[in-house]
């Protein structure tokens, strides 16, 4: 019989790996700086490794997504609002996976030729398509970090996620702010302020994020046997209380 909780924690581990494939950069020669352009220009048509990161794209997106479902179907966490951030989780998984199918054609903040296309309309449907995919996804994932966060915290108060997930969600916050912030400079015709750094740094904060979500997971592990009750002295890692065999109080 499947056990949700460690094999949701495996698959979501192995999604965070993966979805990280783009520090390849840094000993690929990919022809463009890091600093100023998108992550997912990696993976555009024209890219010497696009095959490589849409893969790597397509696979943590499947795993995350795998993941994802997997702890909402069986319920791995407790309150009503954990079941809309696995599922927010799923969209991301979904999302992401989608948007490696629809690749950017070209690397419009390298190319000027690819980015004169791209404002006159003349790229394939798939390269404008892929704003949307993205955009989903950013959304699922906004929407995950912030509720299984504060679920963590209120029922598993000594899990890894309960700890290190407010500073990660507002230090992802901050990147995404930064990132459309550099996103509407660059349109606007200026120097795009760091567009690289500041989407690198939301795309890795996720993948930490997934990866301490996993280890949570991992931990929530519990025993069979006497019924559980939430919180307490003694509450384990769920932040449920175990209640001897025997007692009156046999609430879930």
């Amino acid at each position: 019989m499947i056990k949700p909780r460690p094999t949701a924690a495996a698959l979501l581990a192995l999604g965070a790996l993966t979805y990280t494939a783009w520090t390849l950069e840094a000993v690929l020669t990919t022809e463009l700086a890091p600093a100023h352009t998108y992550v997912s220009e990696l993976a555009a048509r024209n890219q010497p490794h696009g095959t490589l990161f849409r893969t790597t794209d397509l696979l943590a997106g499947a795993l995350v997504w795998a993941a994802g479902l997997l702890a909402w179907l069986r319920r791995t966490s407790p309150g009503r609002w954990a079941q809309v951030g696995w599922a927010a989780l799923v969209l991301f998984g979904a999302a992401t996976a989608v948007d490696s199918r629809l690749p950017l054609s070209c690397a419009p903040t390298a190319d000027p030729a690819c980015a004169a296309q791209e404002r006159a309309g003349l790229l394939p449907v798939a390269h404008s398509a892929h704003s949307v995919s993205s955009t989903v996804a950013l959304c699922g994932i906004l929407v995950a970090m912030v509720i299984l966060t504060l679920t963590a915290r209120r029922y598993a108060p000594r899990a890894p996620l309960a700890r290190s997930g407010p500073a990660l969600v507002t230090l992802e916050l901050a990147a995404t702010a930064w990132t459309l912030a550099a996103i509407a400079a660059l349109e606007a015709g200026h120097d795009g302020w760091g567009l690289g750094v500041a989407q690198r740094l939301q795309v890795g904060v996720i993948a930490v994020w997934m990866g301490i979500l996993a280890v949570s997971l991992m931990r929530l592990t519990t025993t069979s046997g006497a019924p559980l009750r939430r919180r307490g002295p003694d509450a384990d890692v769920l932040g449920r209380e175990r209640i001897p065999s025997g007692s009156g109080d046999a609430r879930p």
